[in-house]
């Protein structure tokens, strides 16, 4: 089962780059942009992270906070962010309950080939943790002005 618009996300969203439990409660105030993707140090998701980061003020002044979600480990996560100095939190969902939980966890094709992976959605929450909008076709390069664009 996937969450949906007007459901609201679970409290315990995993462990951070730094190994710390990063909680929903910590952004109670704050809209909250979760948004997972396949893996770190890829093209997209590489672009994806990017964009929130250089857009980062603009969401902190619309009144977001970024977390974003894979399920690579804490190591590759922290590698990840020091390279691209991303100012937001990145969860290492290395046993895929968050993925599971939203429904991002899906079968995928790629050349022929079916495996599971990780649907590359944008989950957004007002200030309580219920979510208003789910993004499921990302713009990687301008992740931030179509968070901002479909919130106005």
């Amino acid at each position: 089962m996937a969450l949906e618009i007007g459901d609201k996300i679970p409290n315990v969203l995993g462990i951070d780059a730094d190994g710390n439990e990063v909680l929903a409660s910590e952004f109670k105030g704050k809209k909250l942009v979760i948004y997972f993707y396949p893996k770190d140090n890829t093209p997209g998701c590489t672009a994806e992270a990017c964009s929130l980061s250089n857009g980062y003020d603009e969401l902190l002044h619309a009144g977001f906070a970024v977390v974003g979600v894979s399920k690579d480990s804490i190591a590759s996560h922290r590698k990840f962010s020091d390279k691209y100095s991303l100012p937001f939190k990145l969860i290492a969902d290395v046993d895929l309950m968050l993925n599971k939980e939203f429904g991002v966890w899906q079968e995928k094709r790629m050349c022929g080939r079916t495996y599971m992976g990780t649907v590359r959605t944008t989950f957004i929450t007002d200030e309580e943790g219920y979510i208003t909008h789910i993004i499921k076709k990302v713009d990687t390069k301008g992740a931030a002005t179509q968070i901002l664009d479909i919130t106005k």
